[in-house]
């Protein structure tokens, strides 16, 4: 790389970063389906995909080529250019907030004078704030995908997605605040960081004494990605699908990889906040390997190890819980989980301050 500028070697490690990470997680989306397939099926006492491939492992690539070869059908009153629109909202959105993830430690990479930390796409200061910003746009997706359609049952499914997701958003930020407060920084890292040392008894949901928050945050995150039992704007049995009724093909592909992209995101930033992030669960009571390449997988392993964690606690919680009541969805979103997160940010507040 001798021959390149500086800038030019920035560029080129920047977009090897995207690349690599961009294709990791389109697969691990395509294999969270297949995963909750499987998981479901087992809980239901069935098999679950298991023609395609050894044990169905080429299920998602099966599924991939059914919707691309598919017709894509256009409403003929729909809004065609929001109609289309939509679901690349839906999706952009779902995909761009990885990138501030730091899903590993600190790996810099030196090359022409020019080192880059490949351990995240980009850090941040404010790199909460930037995923709770772009995940919130993600609801215009939504919200137009329903309209664009001129389709009632659809119409019913975006005002109720973009209903609950602007309520559950509120108690969702306020559950991060006593997080925010302990780290004092909204930079991922510096939030891993302040978790760091005595393994998982350093974790905020367990020594910094935030489980309360955490709950907050699972229930407020089931609402934000419309899943079970908070599934209300695709209800089957009411609005036939929902706000995508009147999508097919790679369209409605989209919307079905964002929902899943939307769940990753959700464990990742459930891992950094309150898991330790990629720290690894017991502290210094292992020995840092003297491997360079073992030390720098290591913490990606645990890393992926939480987030799976947290998938199969998302895919059991389908299983085993029936479906809200839309009134009661409202309810448990405005009369209990804000005003919980809000006495958990006074609770911290008041021992962060007395022990300073």
């Amino acid at each position: 790389m001798s021959h390149l500028t500086e800038f030019q070697t920035f560029l080129l490690l920047s977009i090897l970063k995207i690349v690599v990470v961009l294709v990791i997680t389109l697969t691990a989306v395509a294999y969270t389906v297949l995963l909750e397939r499987k998981v479901l099926g087992r809980m239901q006492n069935r098999w679950g995909p298991s023609r395609v491939g050894p044990f169905g492992l080429l299920q998602p690539l099966a599924d991939g080529i059914k919707l691309f070869l598919k017709e894509d059908l256009m409403p003929l009153a729909a809004e065609k250019p929001l109609f289309v629109l939509a679901p690349i909202i839906a999706l952009t959105c779902a995909l761009i907030s990885i990138a501030v993830v730091p899903f590993g430690a600190v790996t810099h990479v030196t090359a022409n004078g020019i080192s880059v930390d490949m351990g995240t796409i980009a850090d941040i200061n404010i790199g909460l704030l930037v995923i709770l910003g772009i995940t919130s746009i993600g609801v215009y997706g939504i919200a137009l995908s329903g309209w664009s359609s001129n389709n009632k049952f659809a119409l019913l499914g975006s005002l109720r997605a973009t209903s609950q997701m602007i309520s559950y958003e509120l108690a969702l930020g306020l559950s991060l605040v006593g997080v925010v407060l302990r780290a004092g920084s909204l930079r991922l890292r510096d939030i891993v960081a302040s978790q760091s040392g005595h393994g998982a008894l350093s974790w905020n949901i367990f020594g910094g004494f935030q489980i309360v928050a955490f709950f907050i945050y699972l229930m407020a995150a089931y609402a934000e990605t419309n899943r079970a039992p908070f599934d209300l704007p695709e209800a089957e049995s009411e609005l036939v699908a929902g706000y995508h009724t009147e999508y097919s093909s790679m369209k409605f592909a989209m919307f079905f990889m964002a929902e899943y992209a939307n769940m990753i995101t959700v464990a990742c930033v459930a891992t950094l906040l309150f898991l330790g992030g990629p720290t690894s669960p017991f502290g210094n009571l292992l020995p840092t390997p003297s491997n360079v390449v073992i030390a720098a997988i290591l913490p990606i392993f645990w890393f992926v190890i939480k987030v799976l964690a947290f998938l199969l606690l998302y895919i059991w919680v389908r299983a085993t819980v029936p479906r809200f009541r839309y009134d009661q969805l409202m309810a448990f979103g405005w009369k209990f989980l804000l005003p919980v997160a809000i006495l958990n940010i006074i609770a911290t507040s008041l021992v962060l301050a007395l022990r300073g």
